[in-house]
């Protein structure tokens, strides 16, 4: 059976933002992350393929990372796999200021 949406907390698990689903979840739920501009704090806010995807640093020297959602996981596969499913808006910057 196919859906066109997915569980936000899953999506990041398969795209291994975090170790666990459940770290994803807190994450969310802490309001670190946007979808499409709208703040959430739902773990299970839906996503789609085409959504943009802000994700705030967690510590004060990680990037921010803007996706854009290309496909929905269907499991959590190596990361290879994994970075097929998103596509960087604003890619990490390599010369940040220390």
């Amino acid at each position: 059976m196919s859906t066109d949406f997915q569980r936000f907390d899953v999506w990041l698990y398969y795209v291994r933002f975090t170790k666990t689903r459940s770290l994803a979840a807190a994450y969310i739920a802490k309001g670190f992350a946007r979808i499409n501009g709208q703040a959430t704090n739902k773990p299970h806010a839906k996503i789609r393929v085409g959504d943009t995807v802000t994700l705030s640093p967690r510590h004060p020297k990680d990037d921010v990372h803007v996706w854009t959602i290309r496909c929905l996981g269907t499991r959590r596969g190596p990361a290879s796999e994994a970075t097929l499913l998103y596509e960087n808006i604003i890619a990490p910057s390599e010369d940040a200021c220390v």
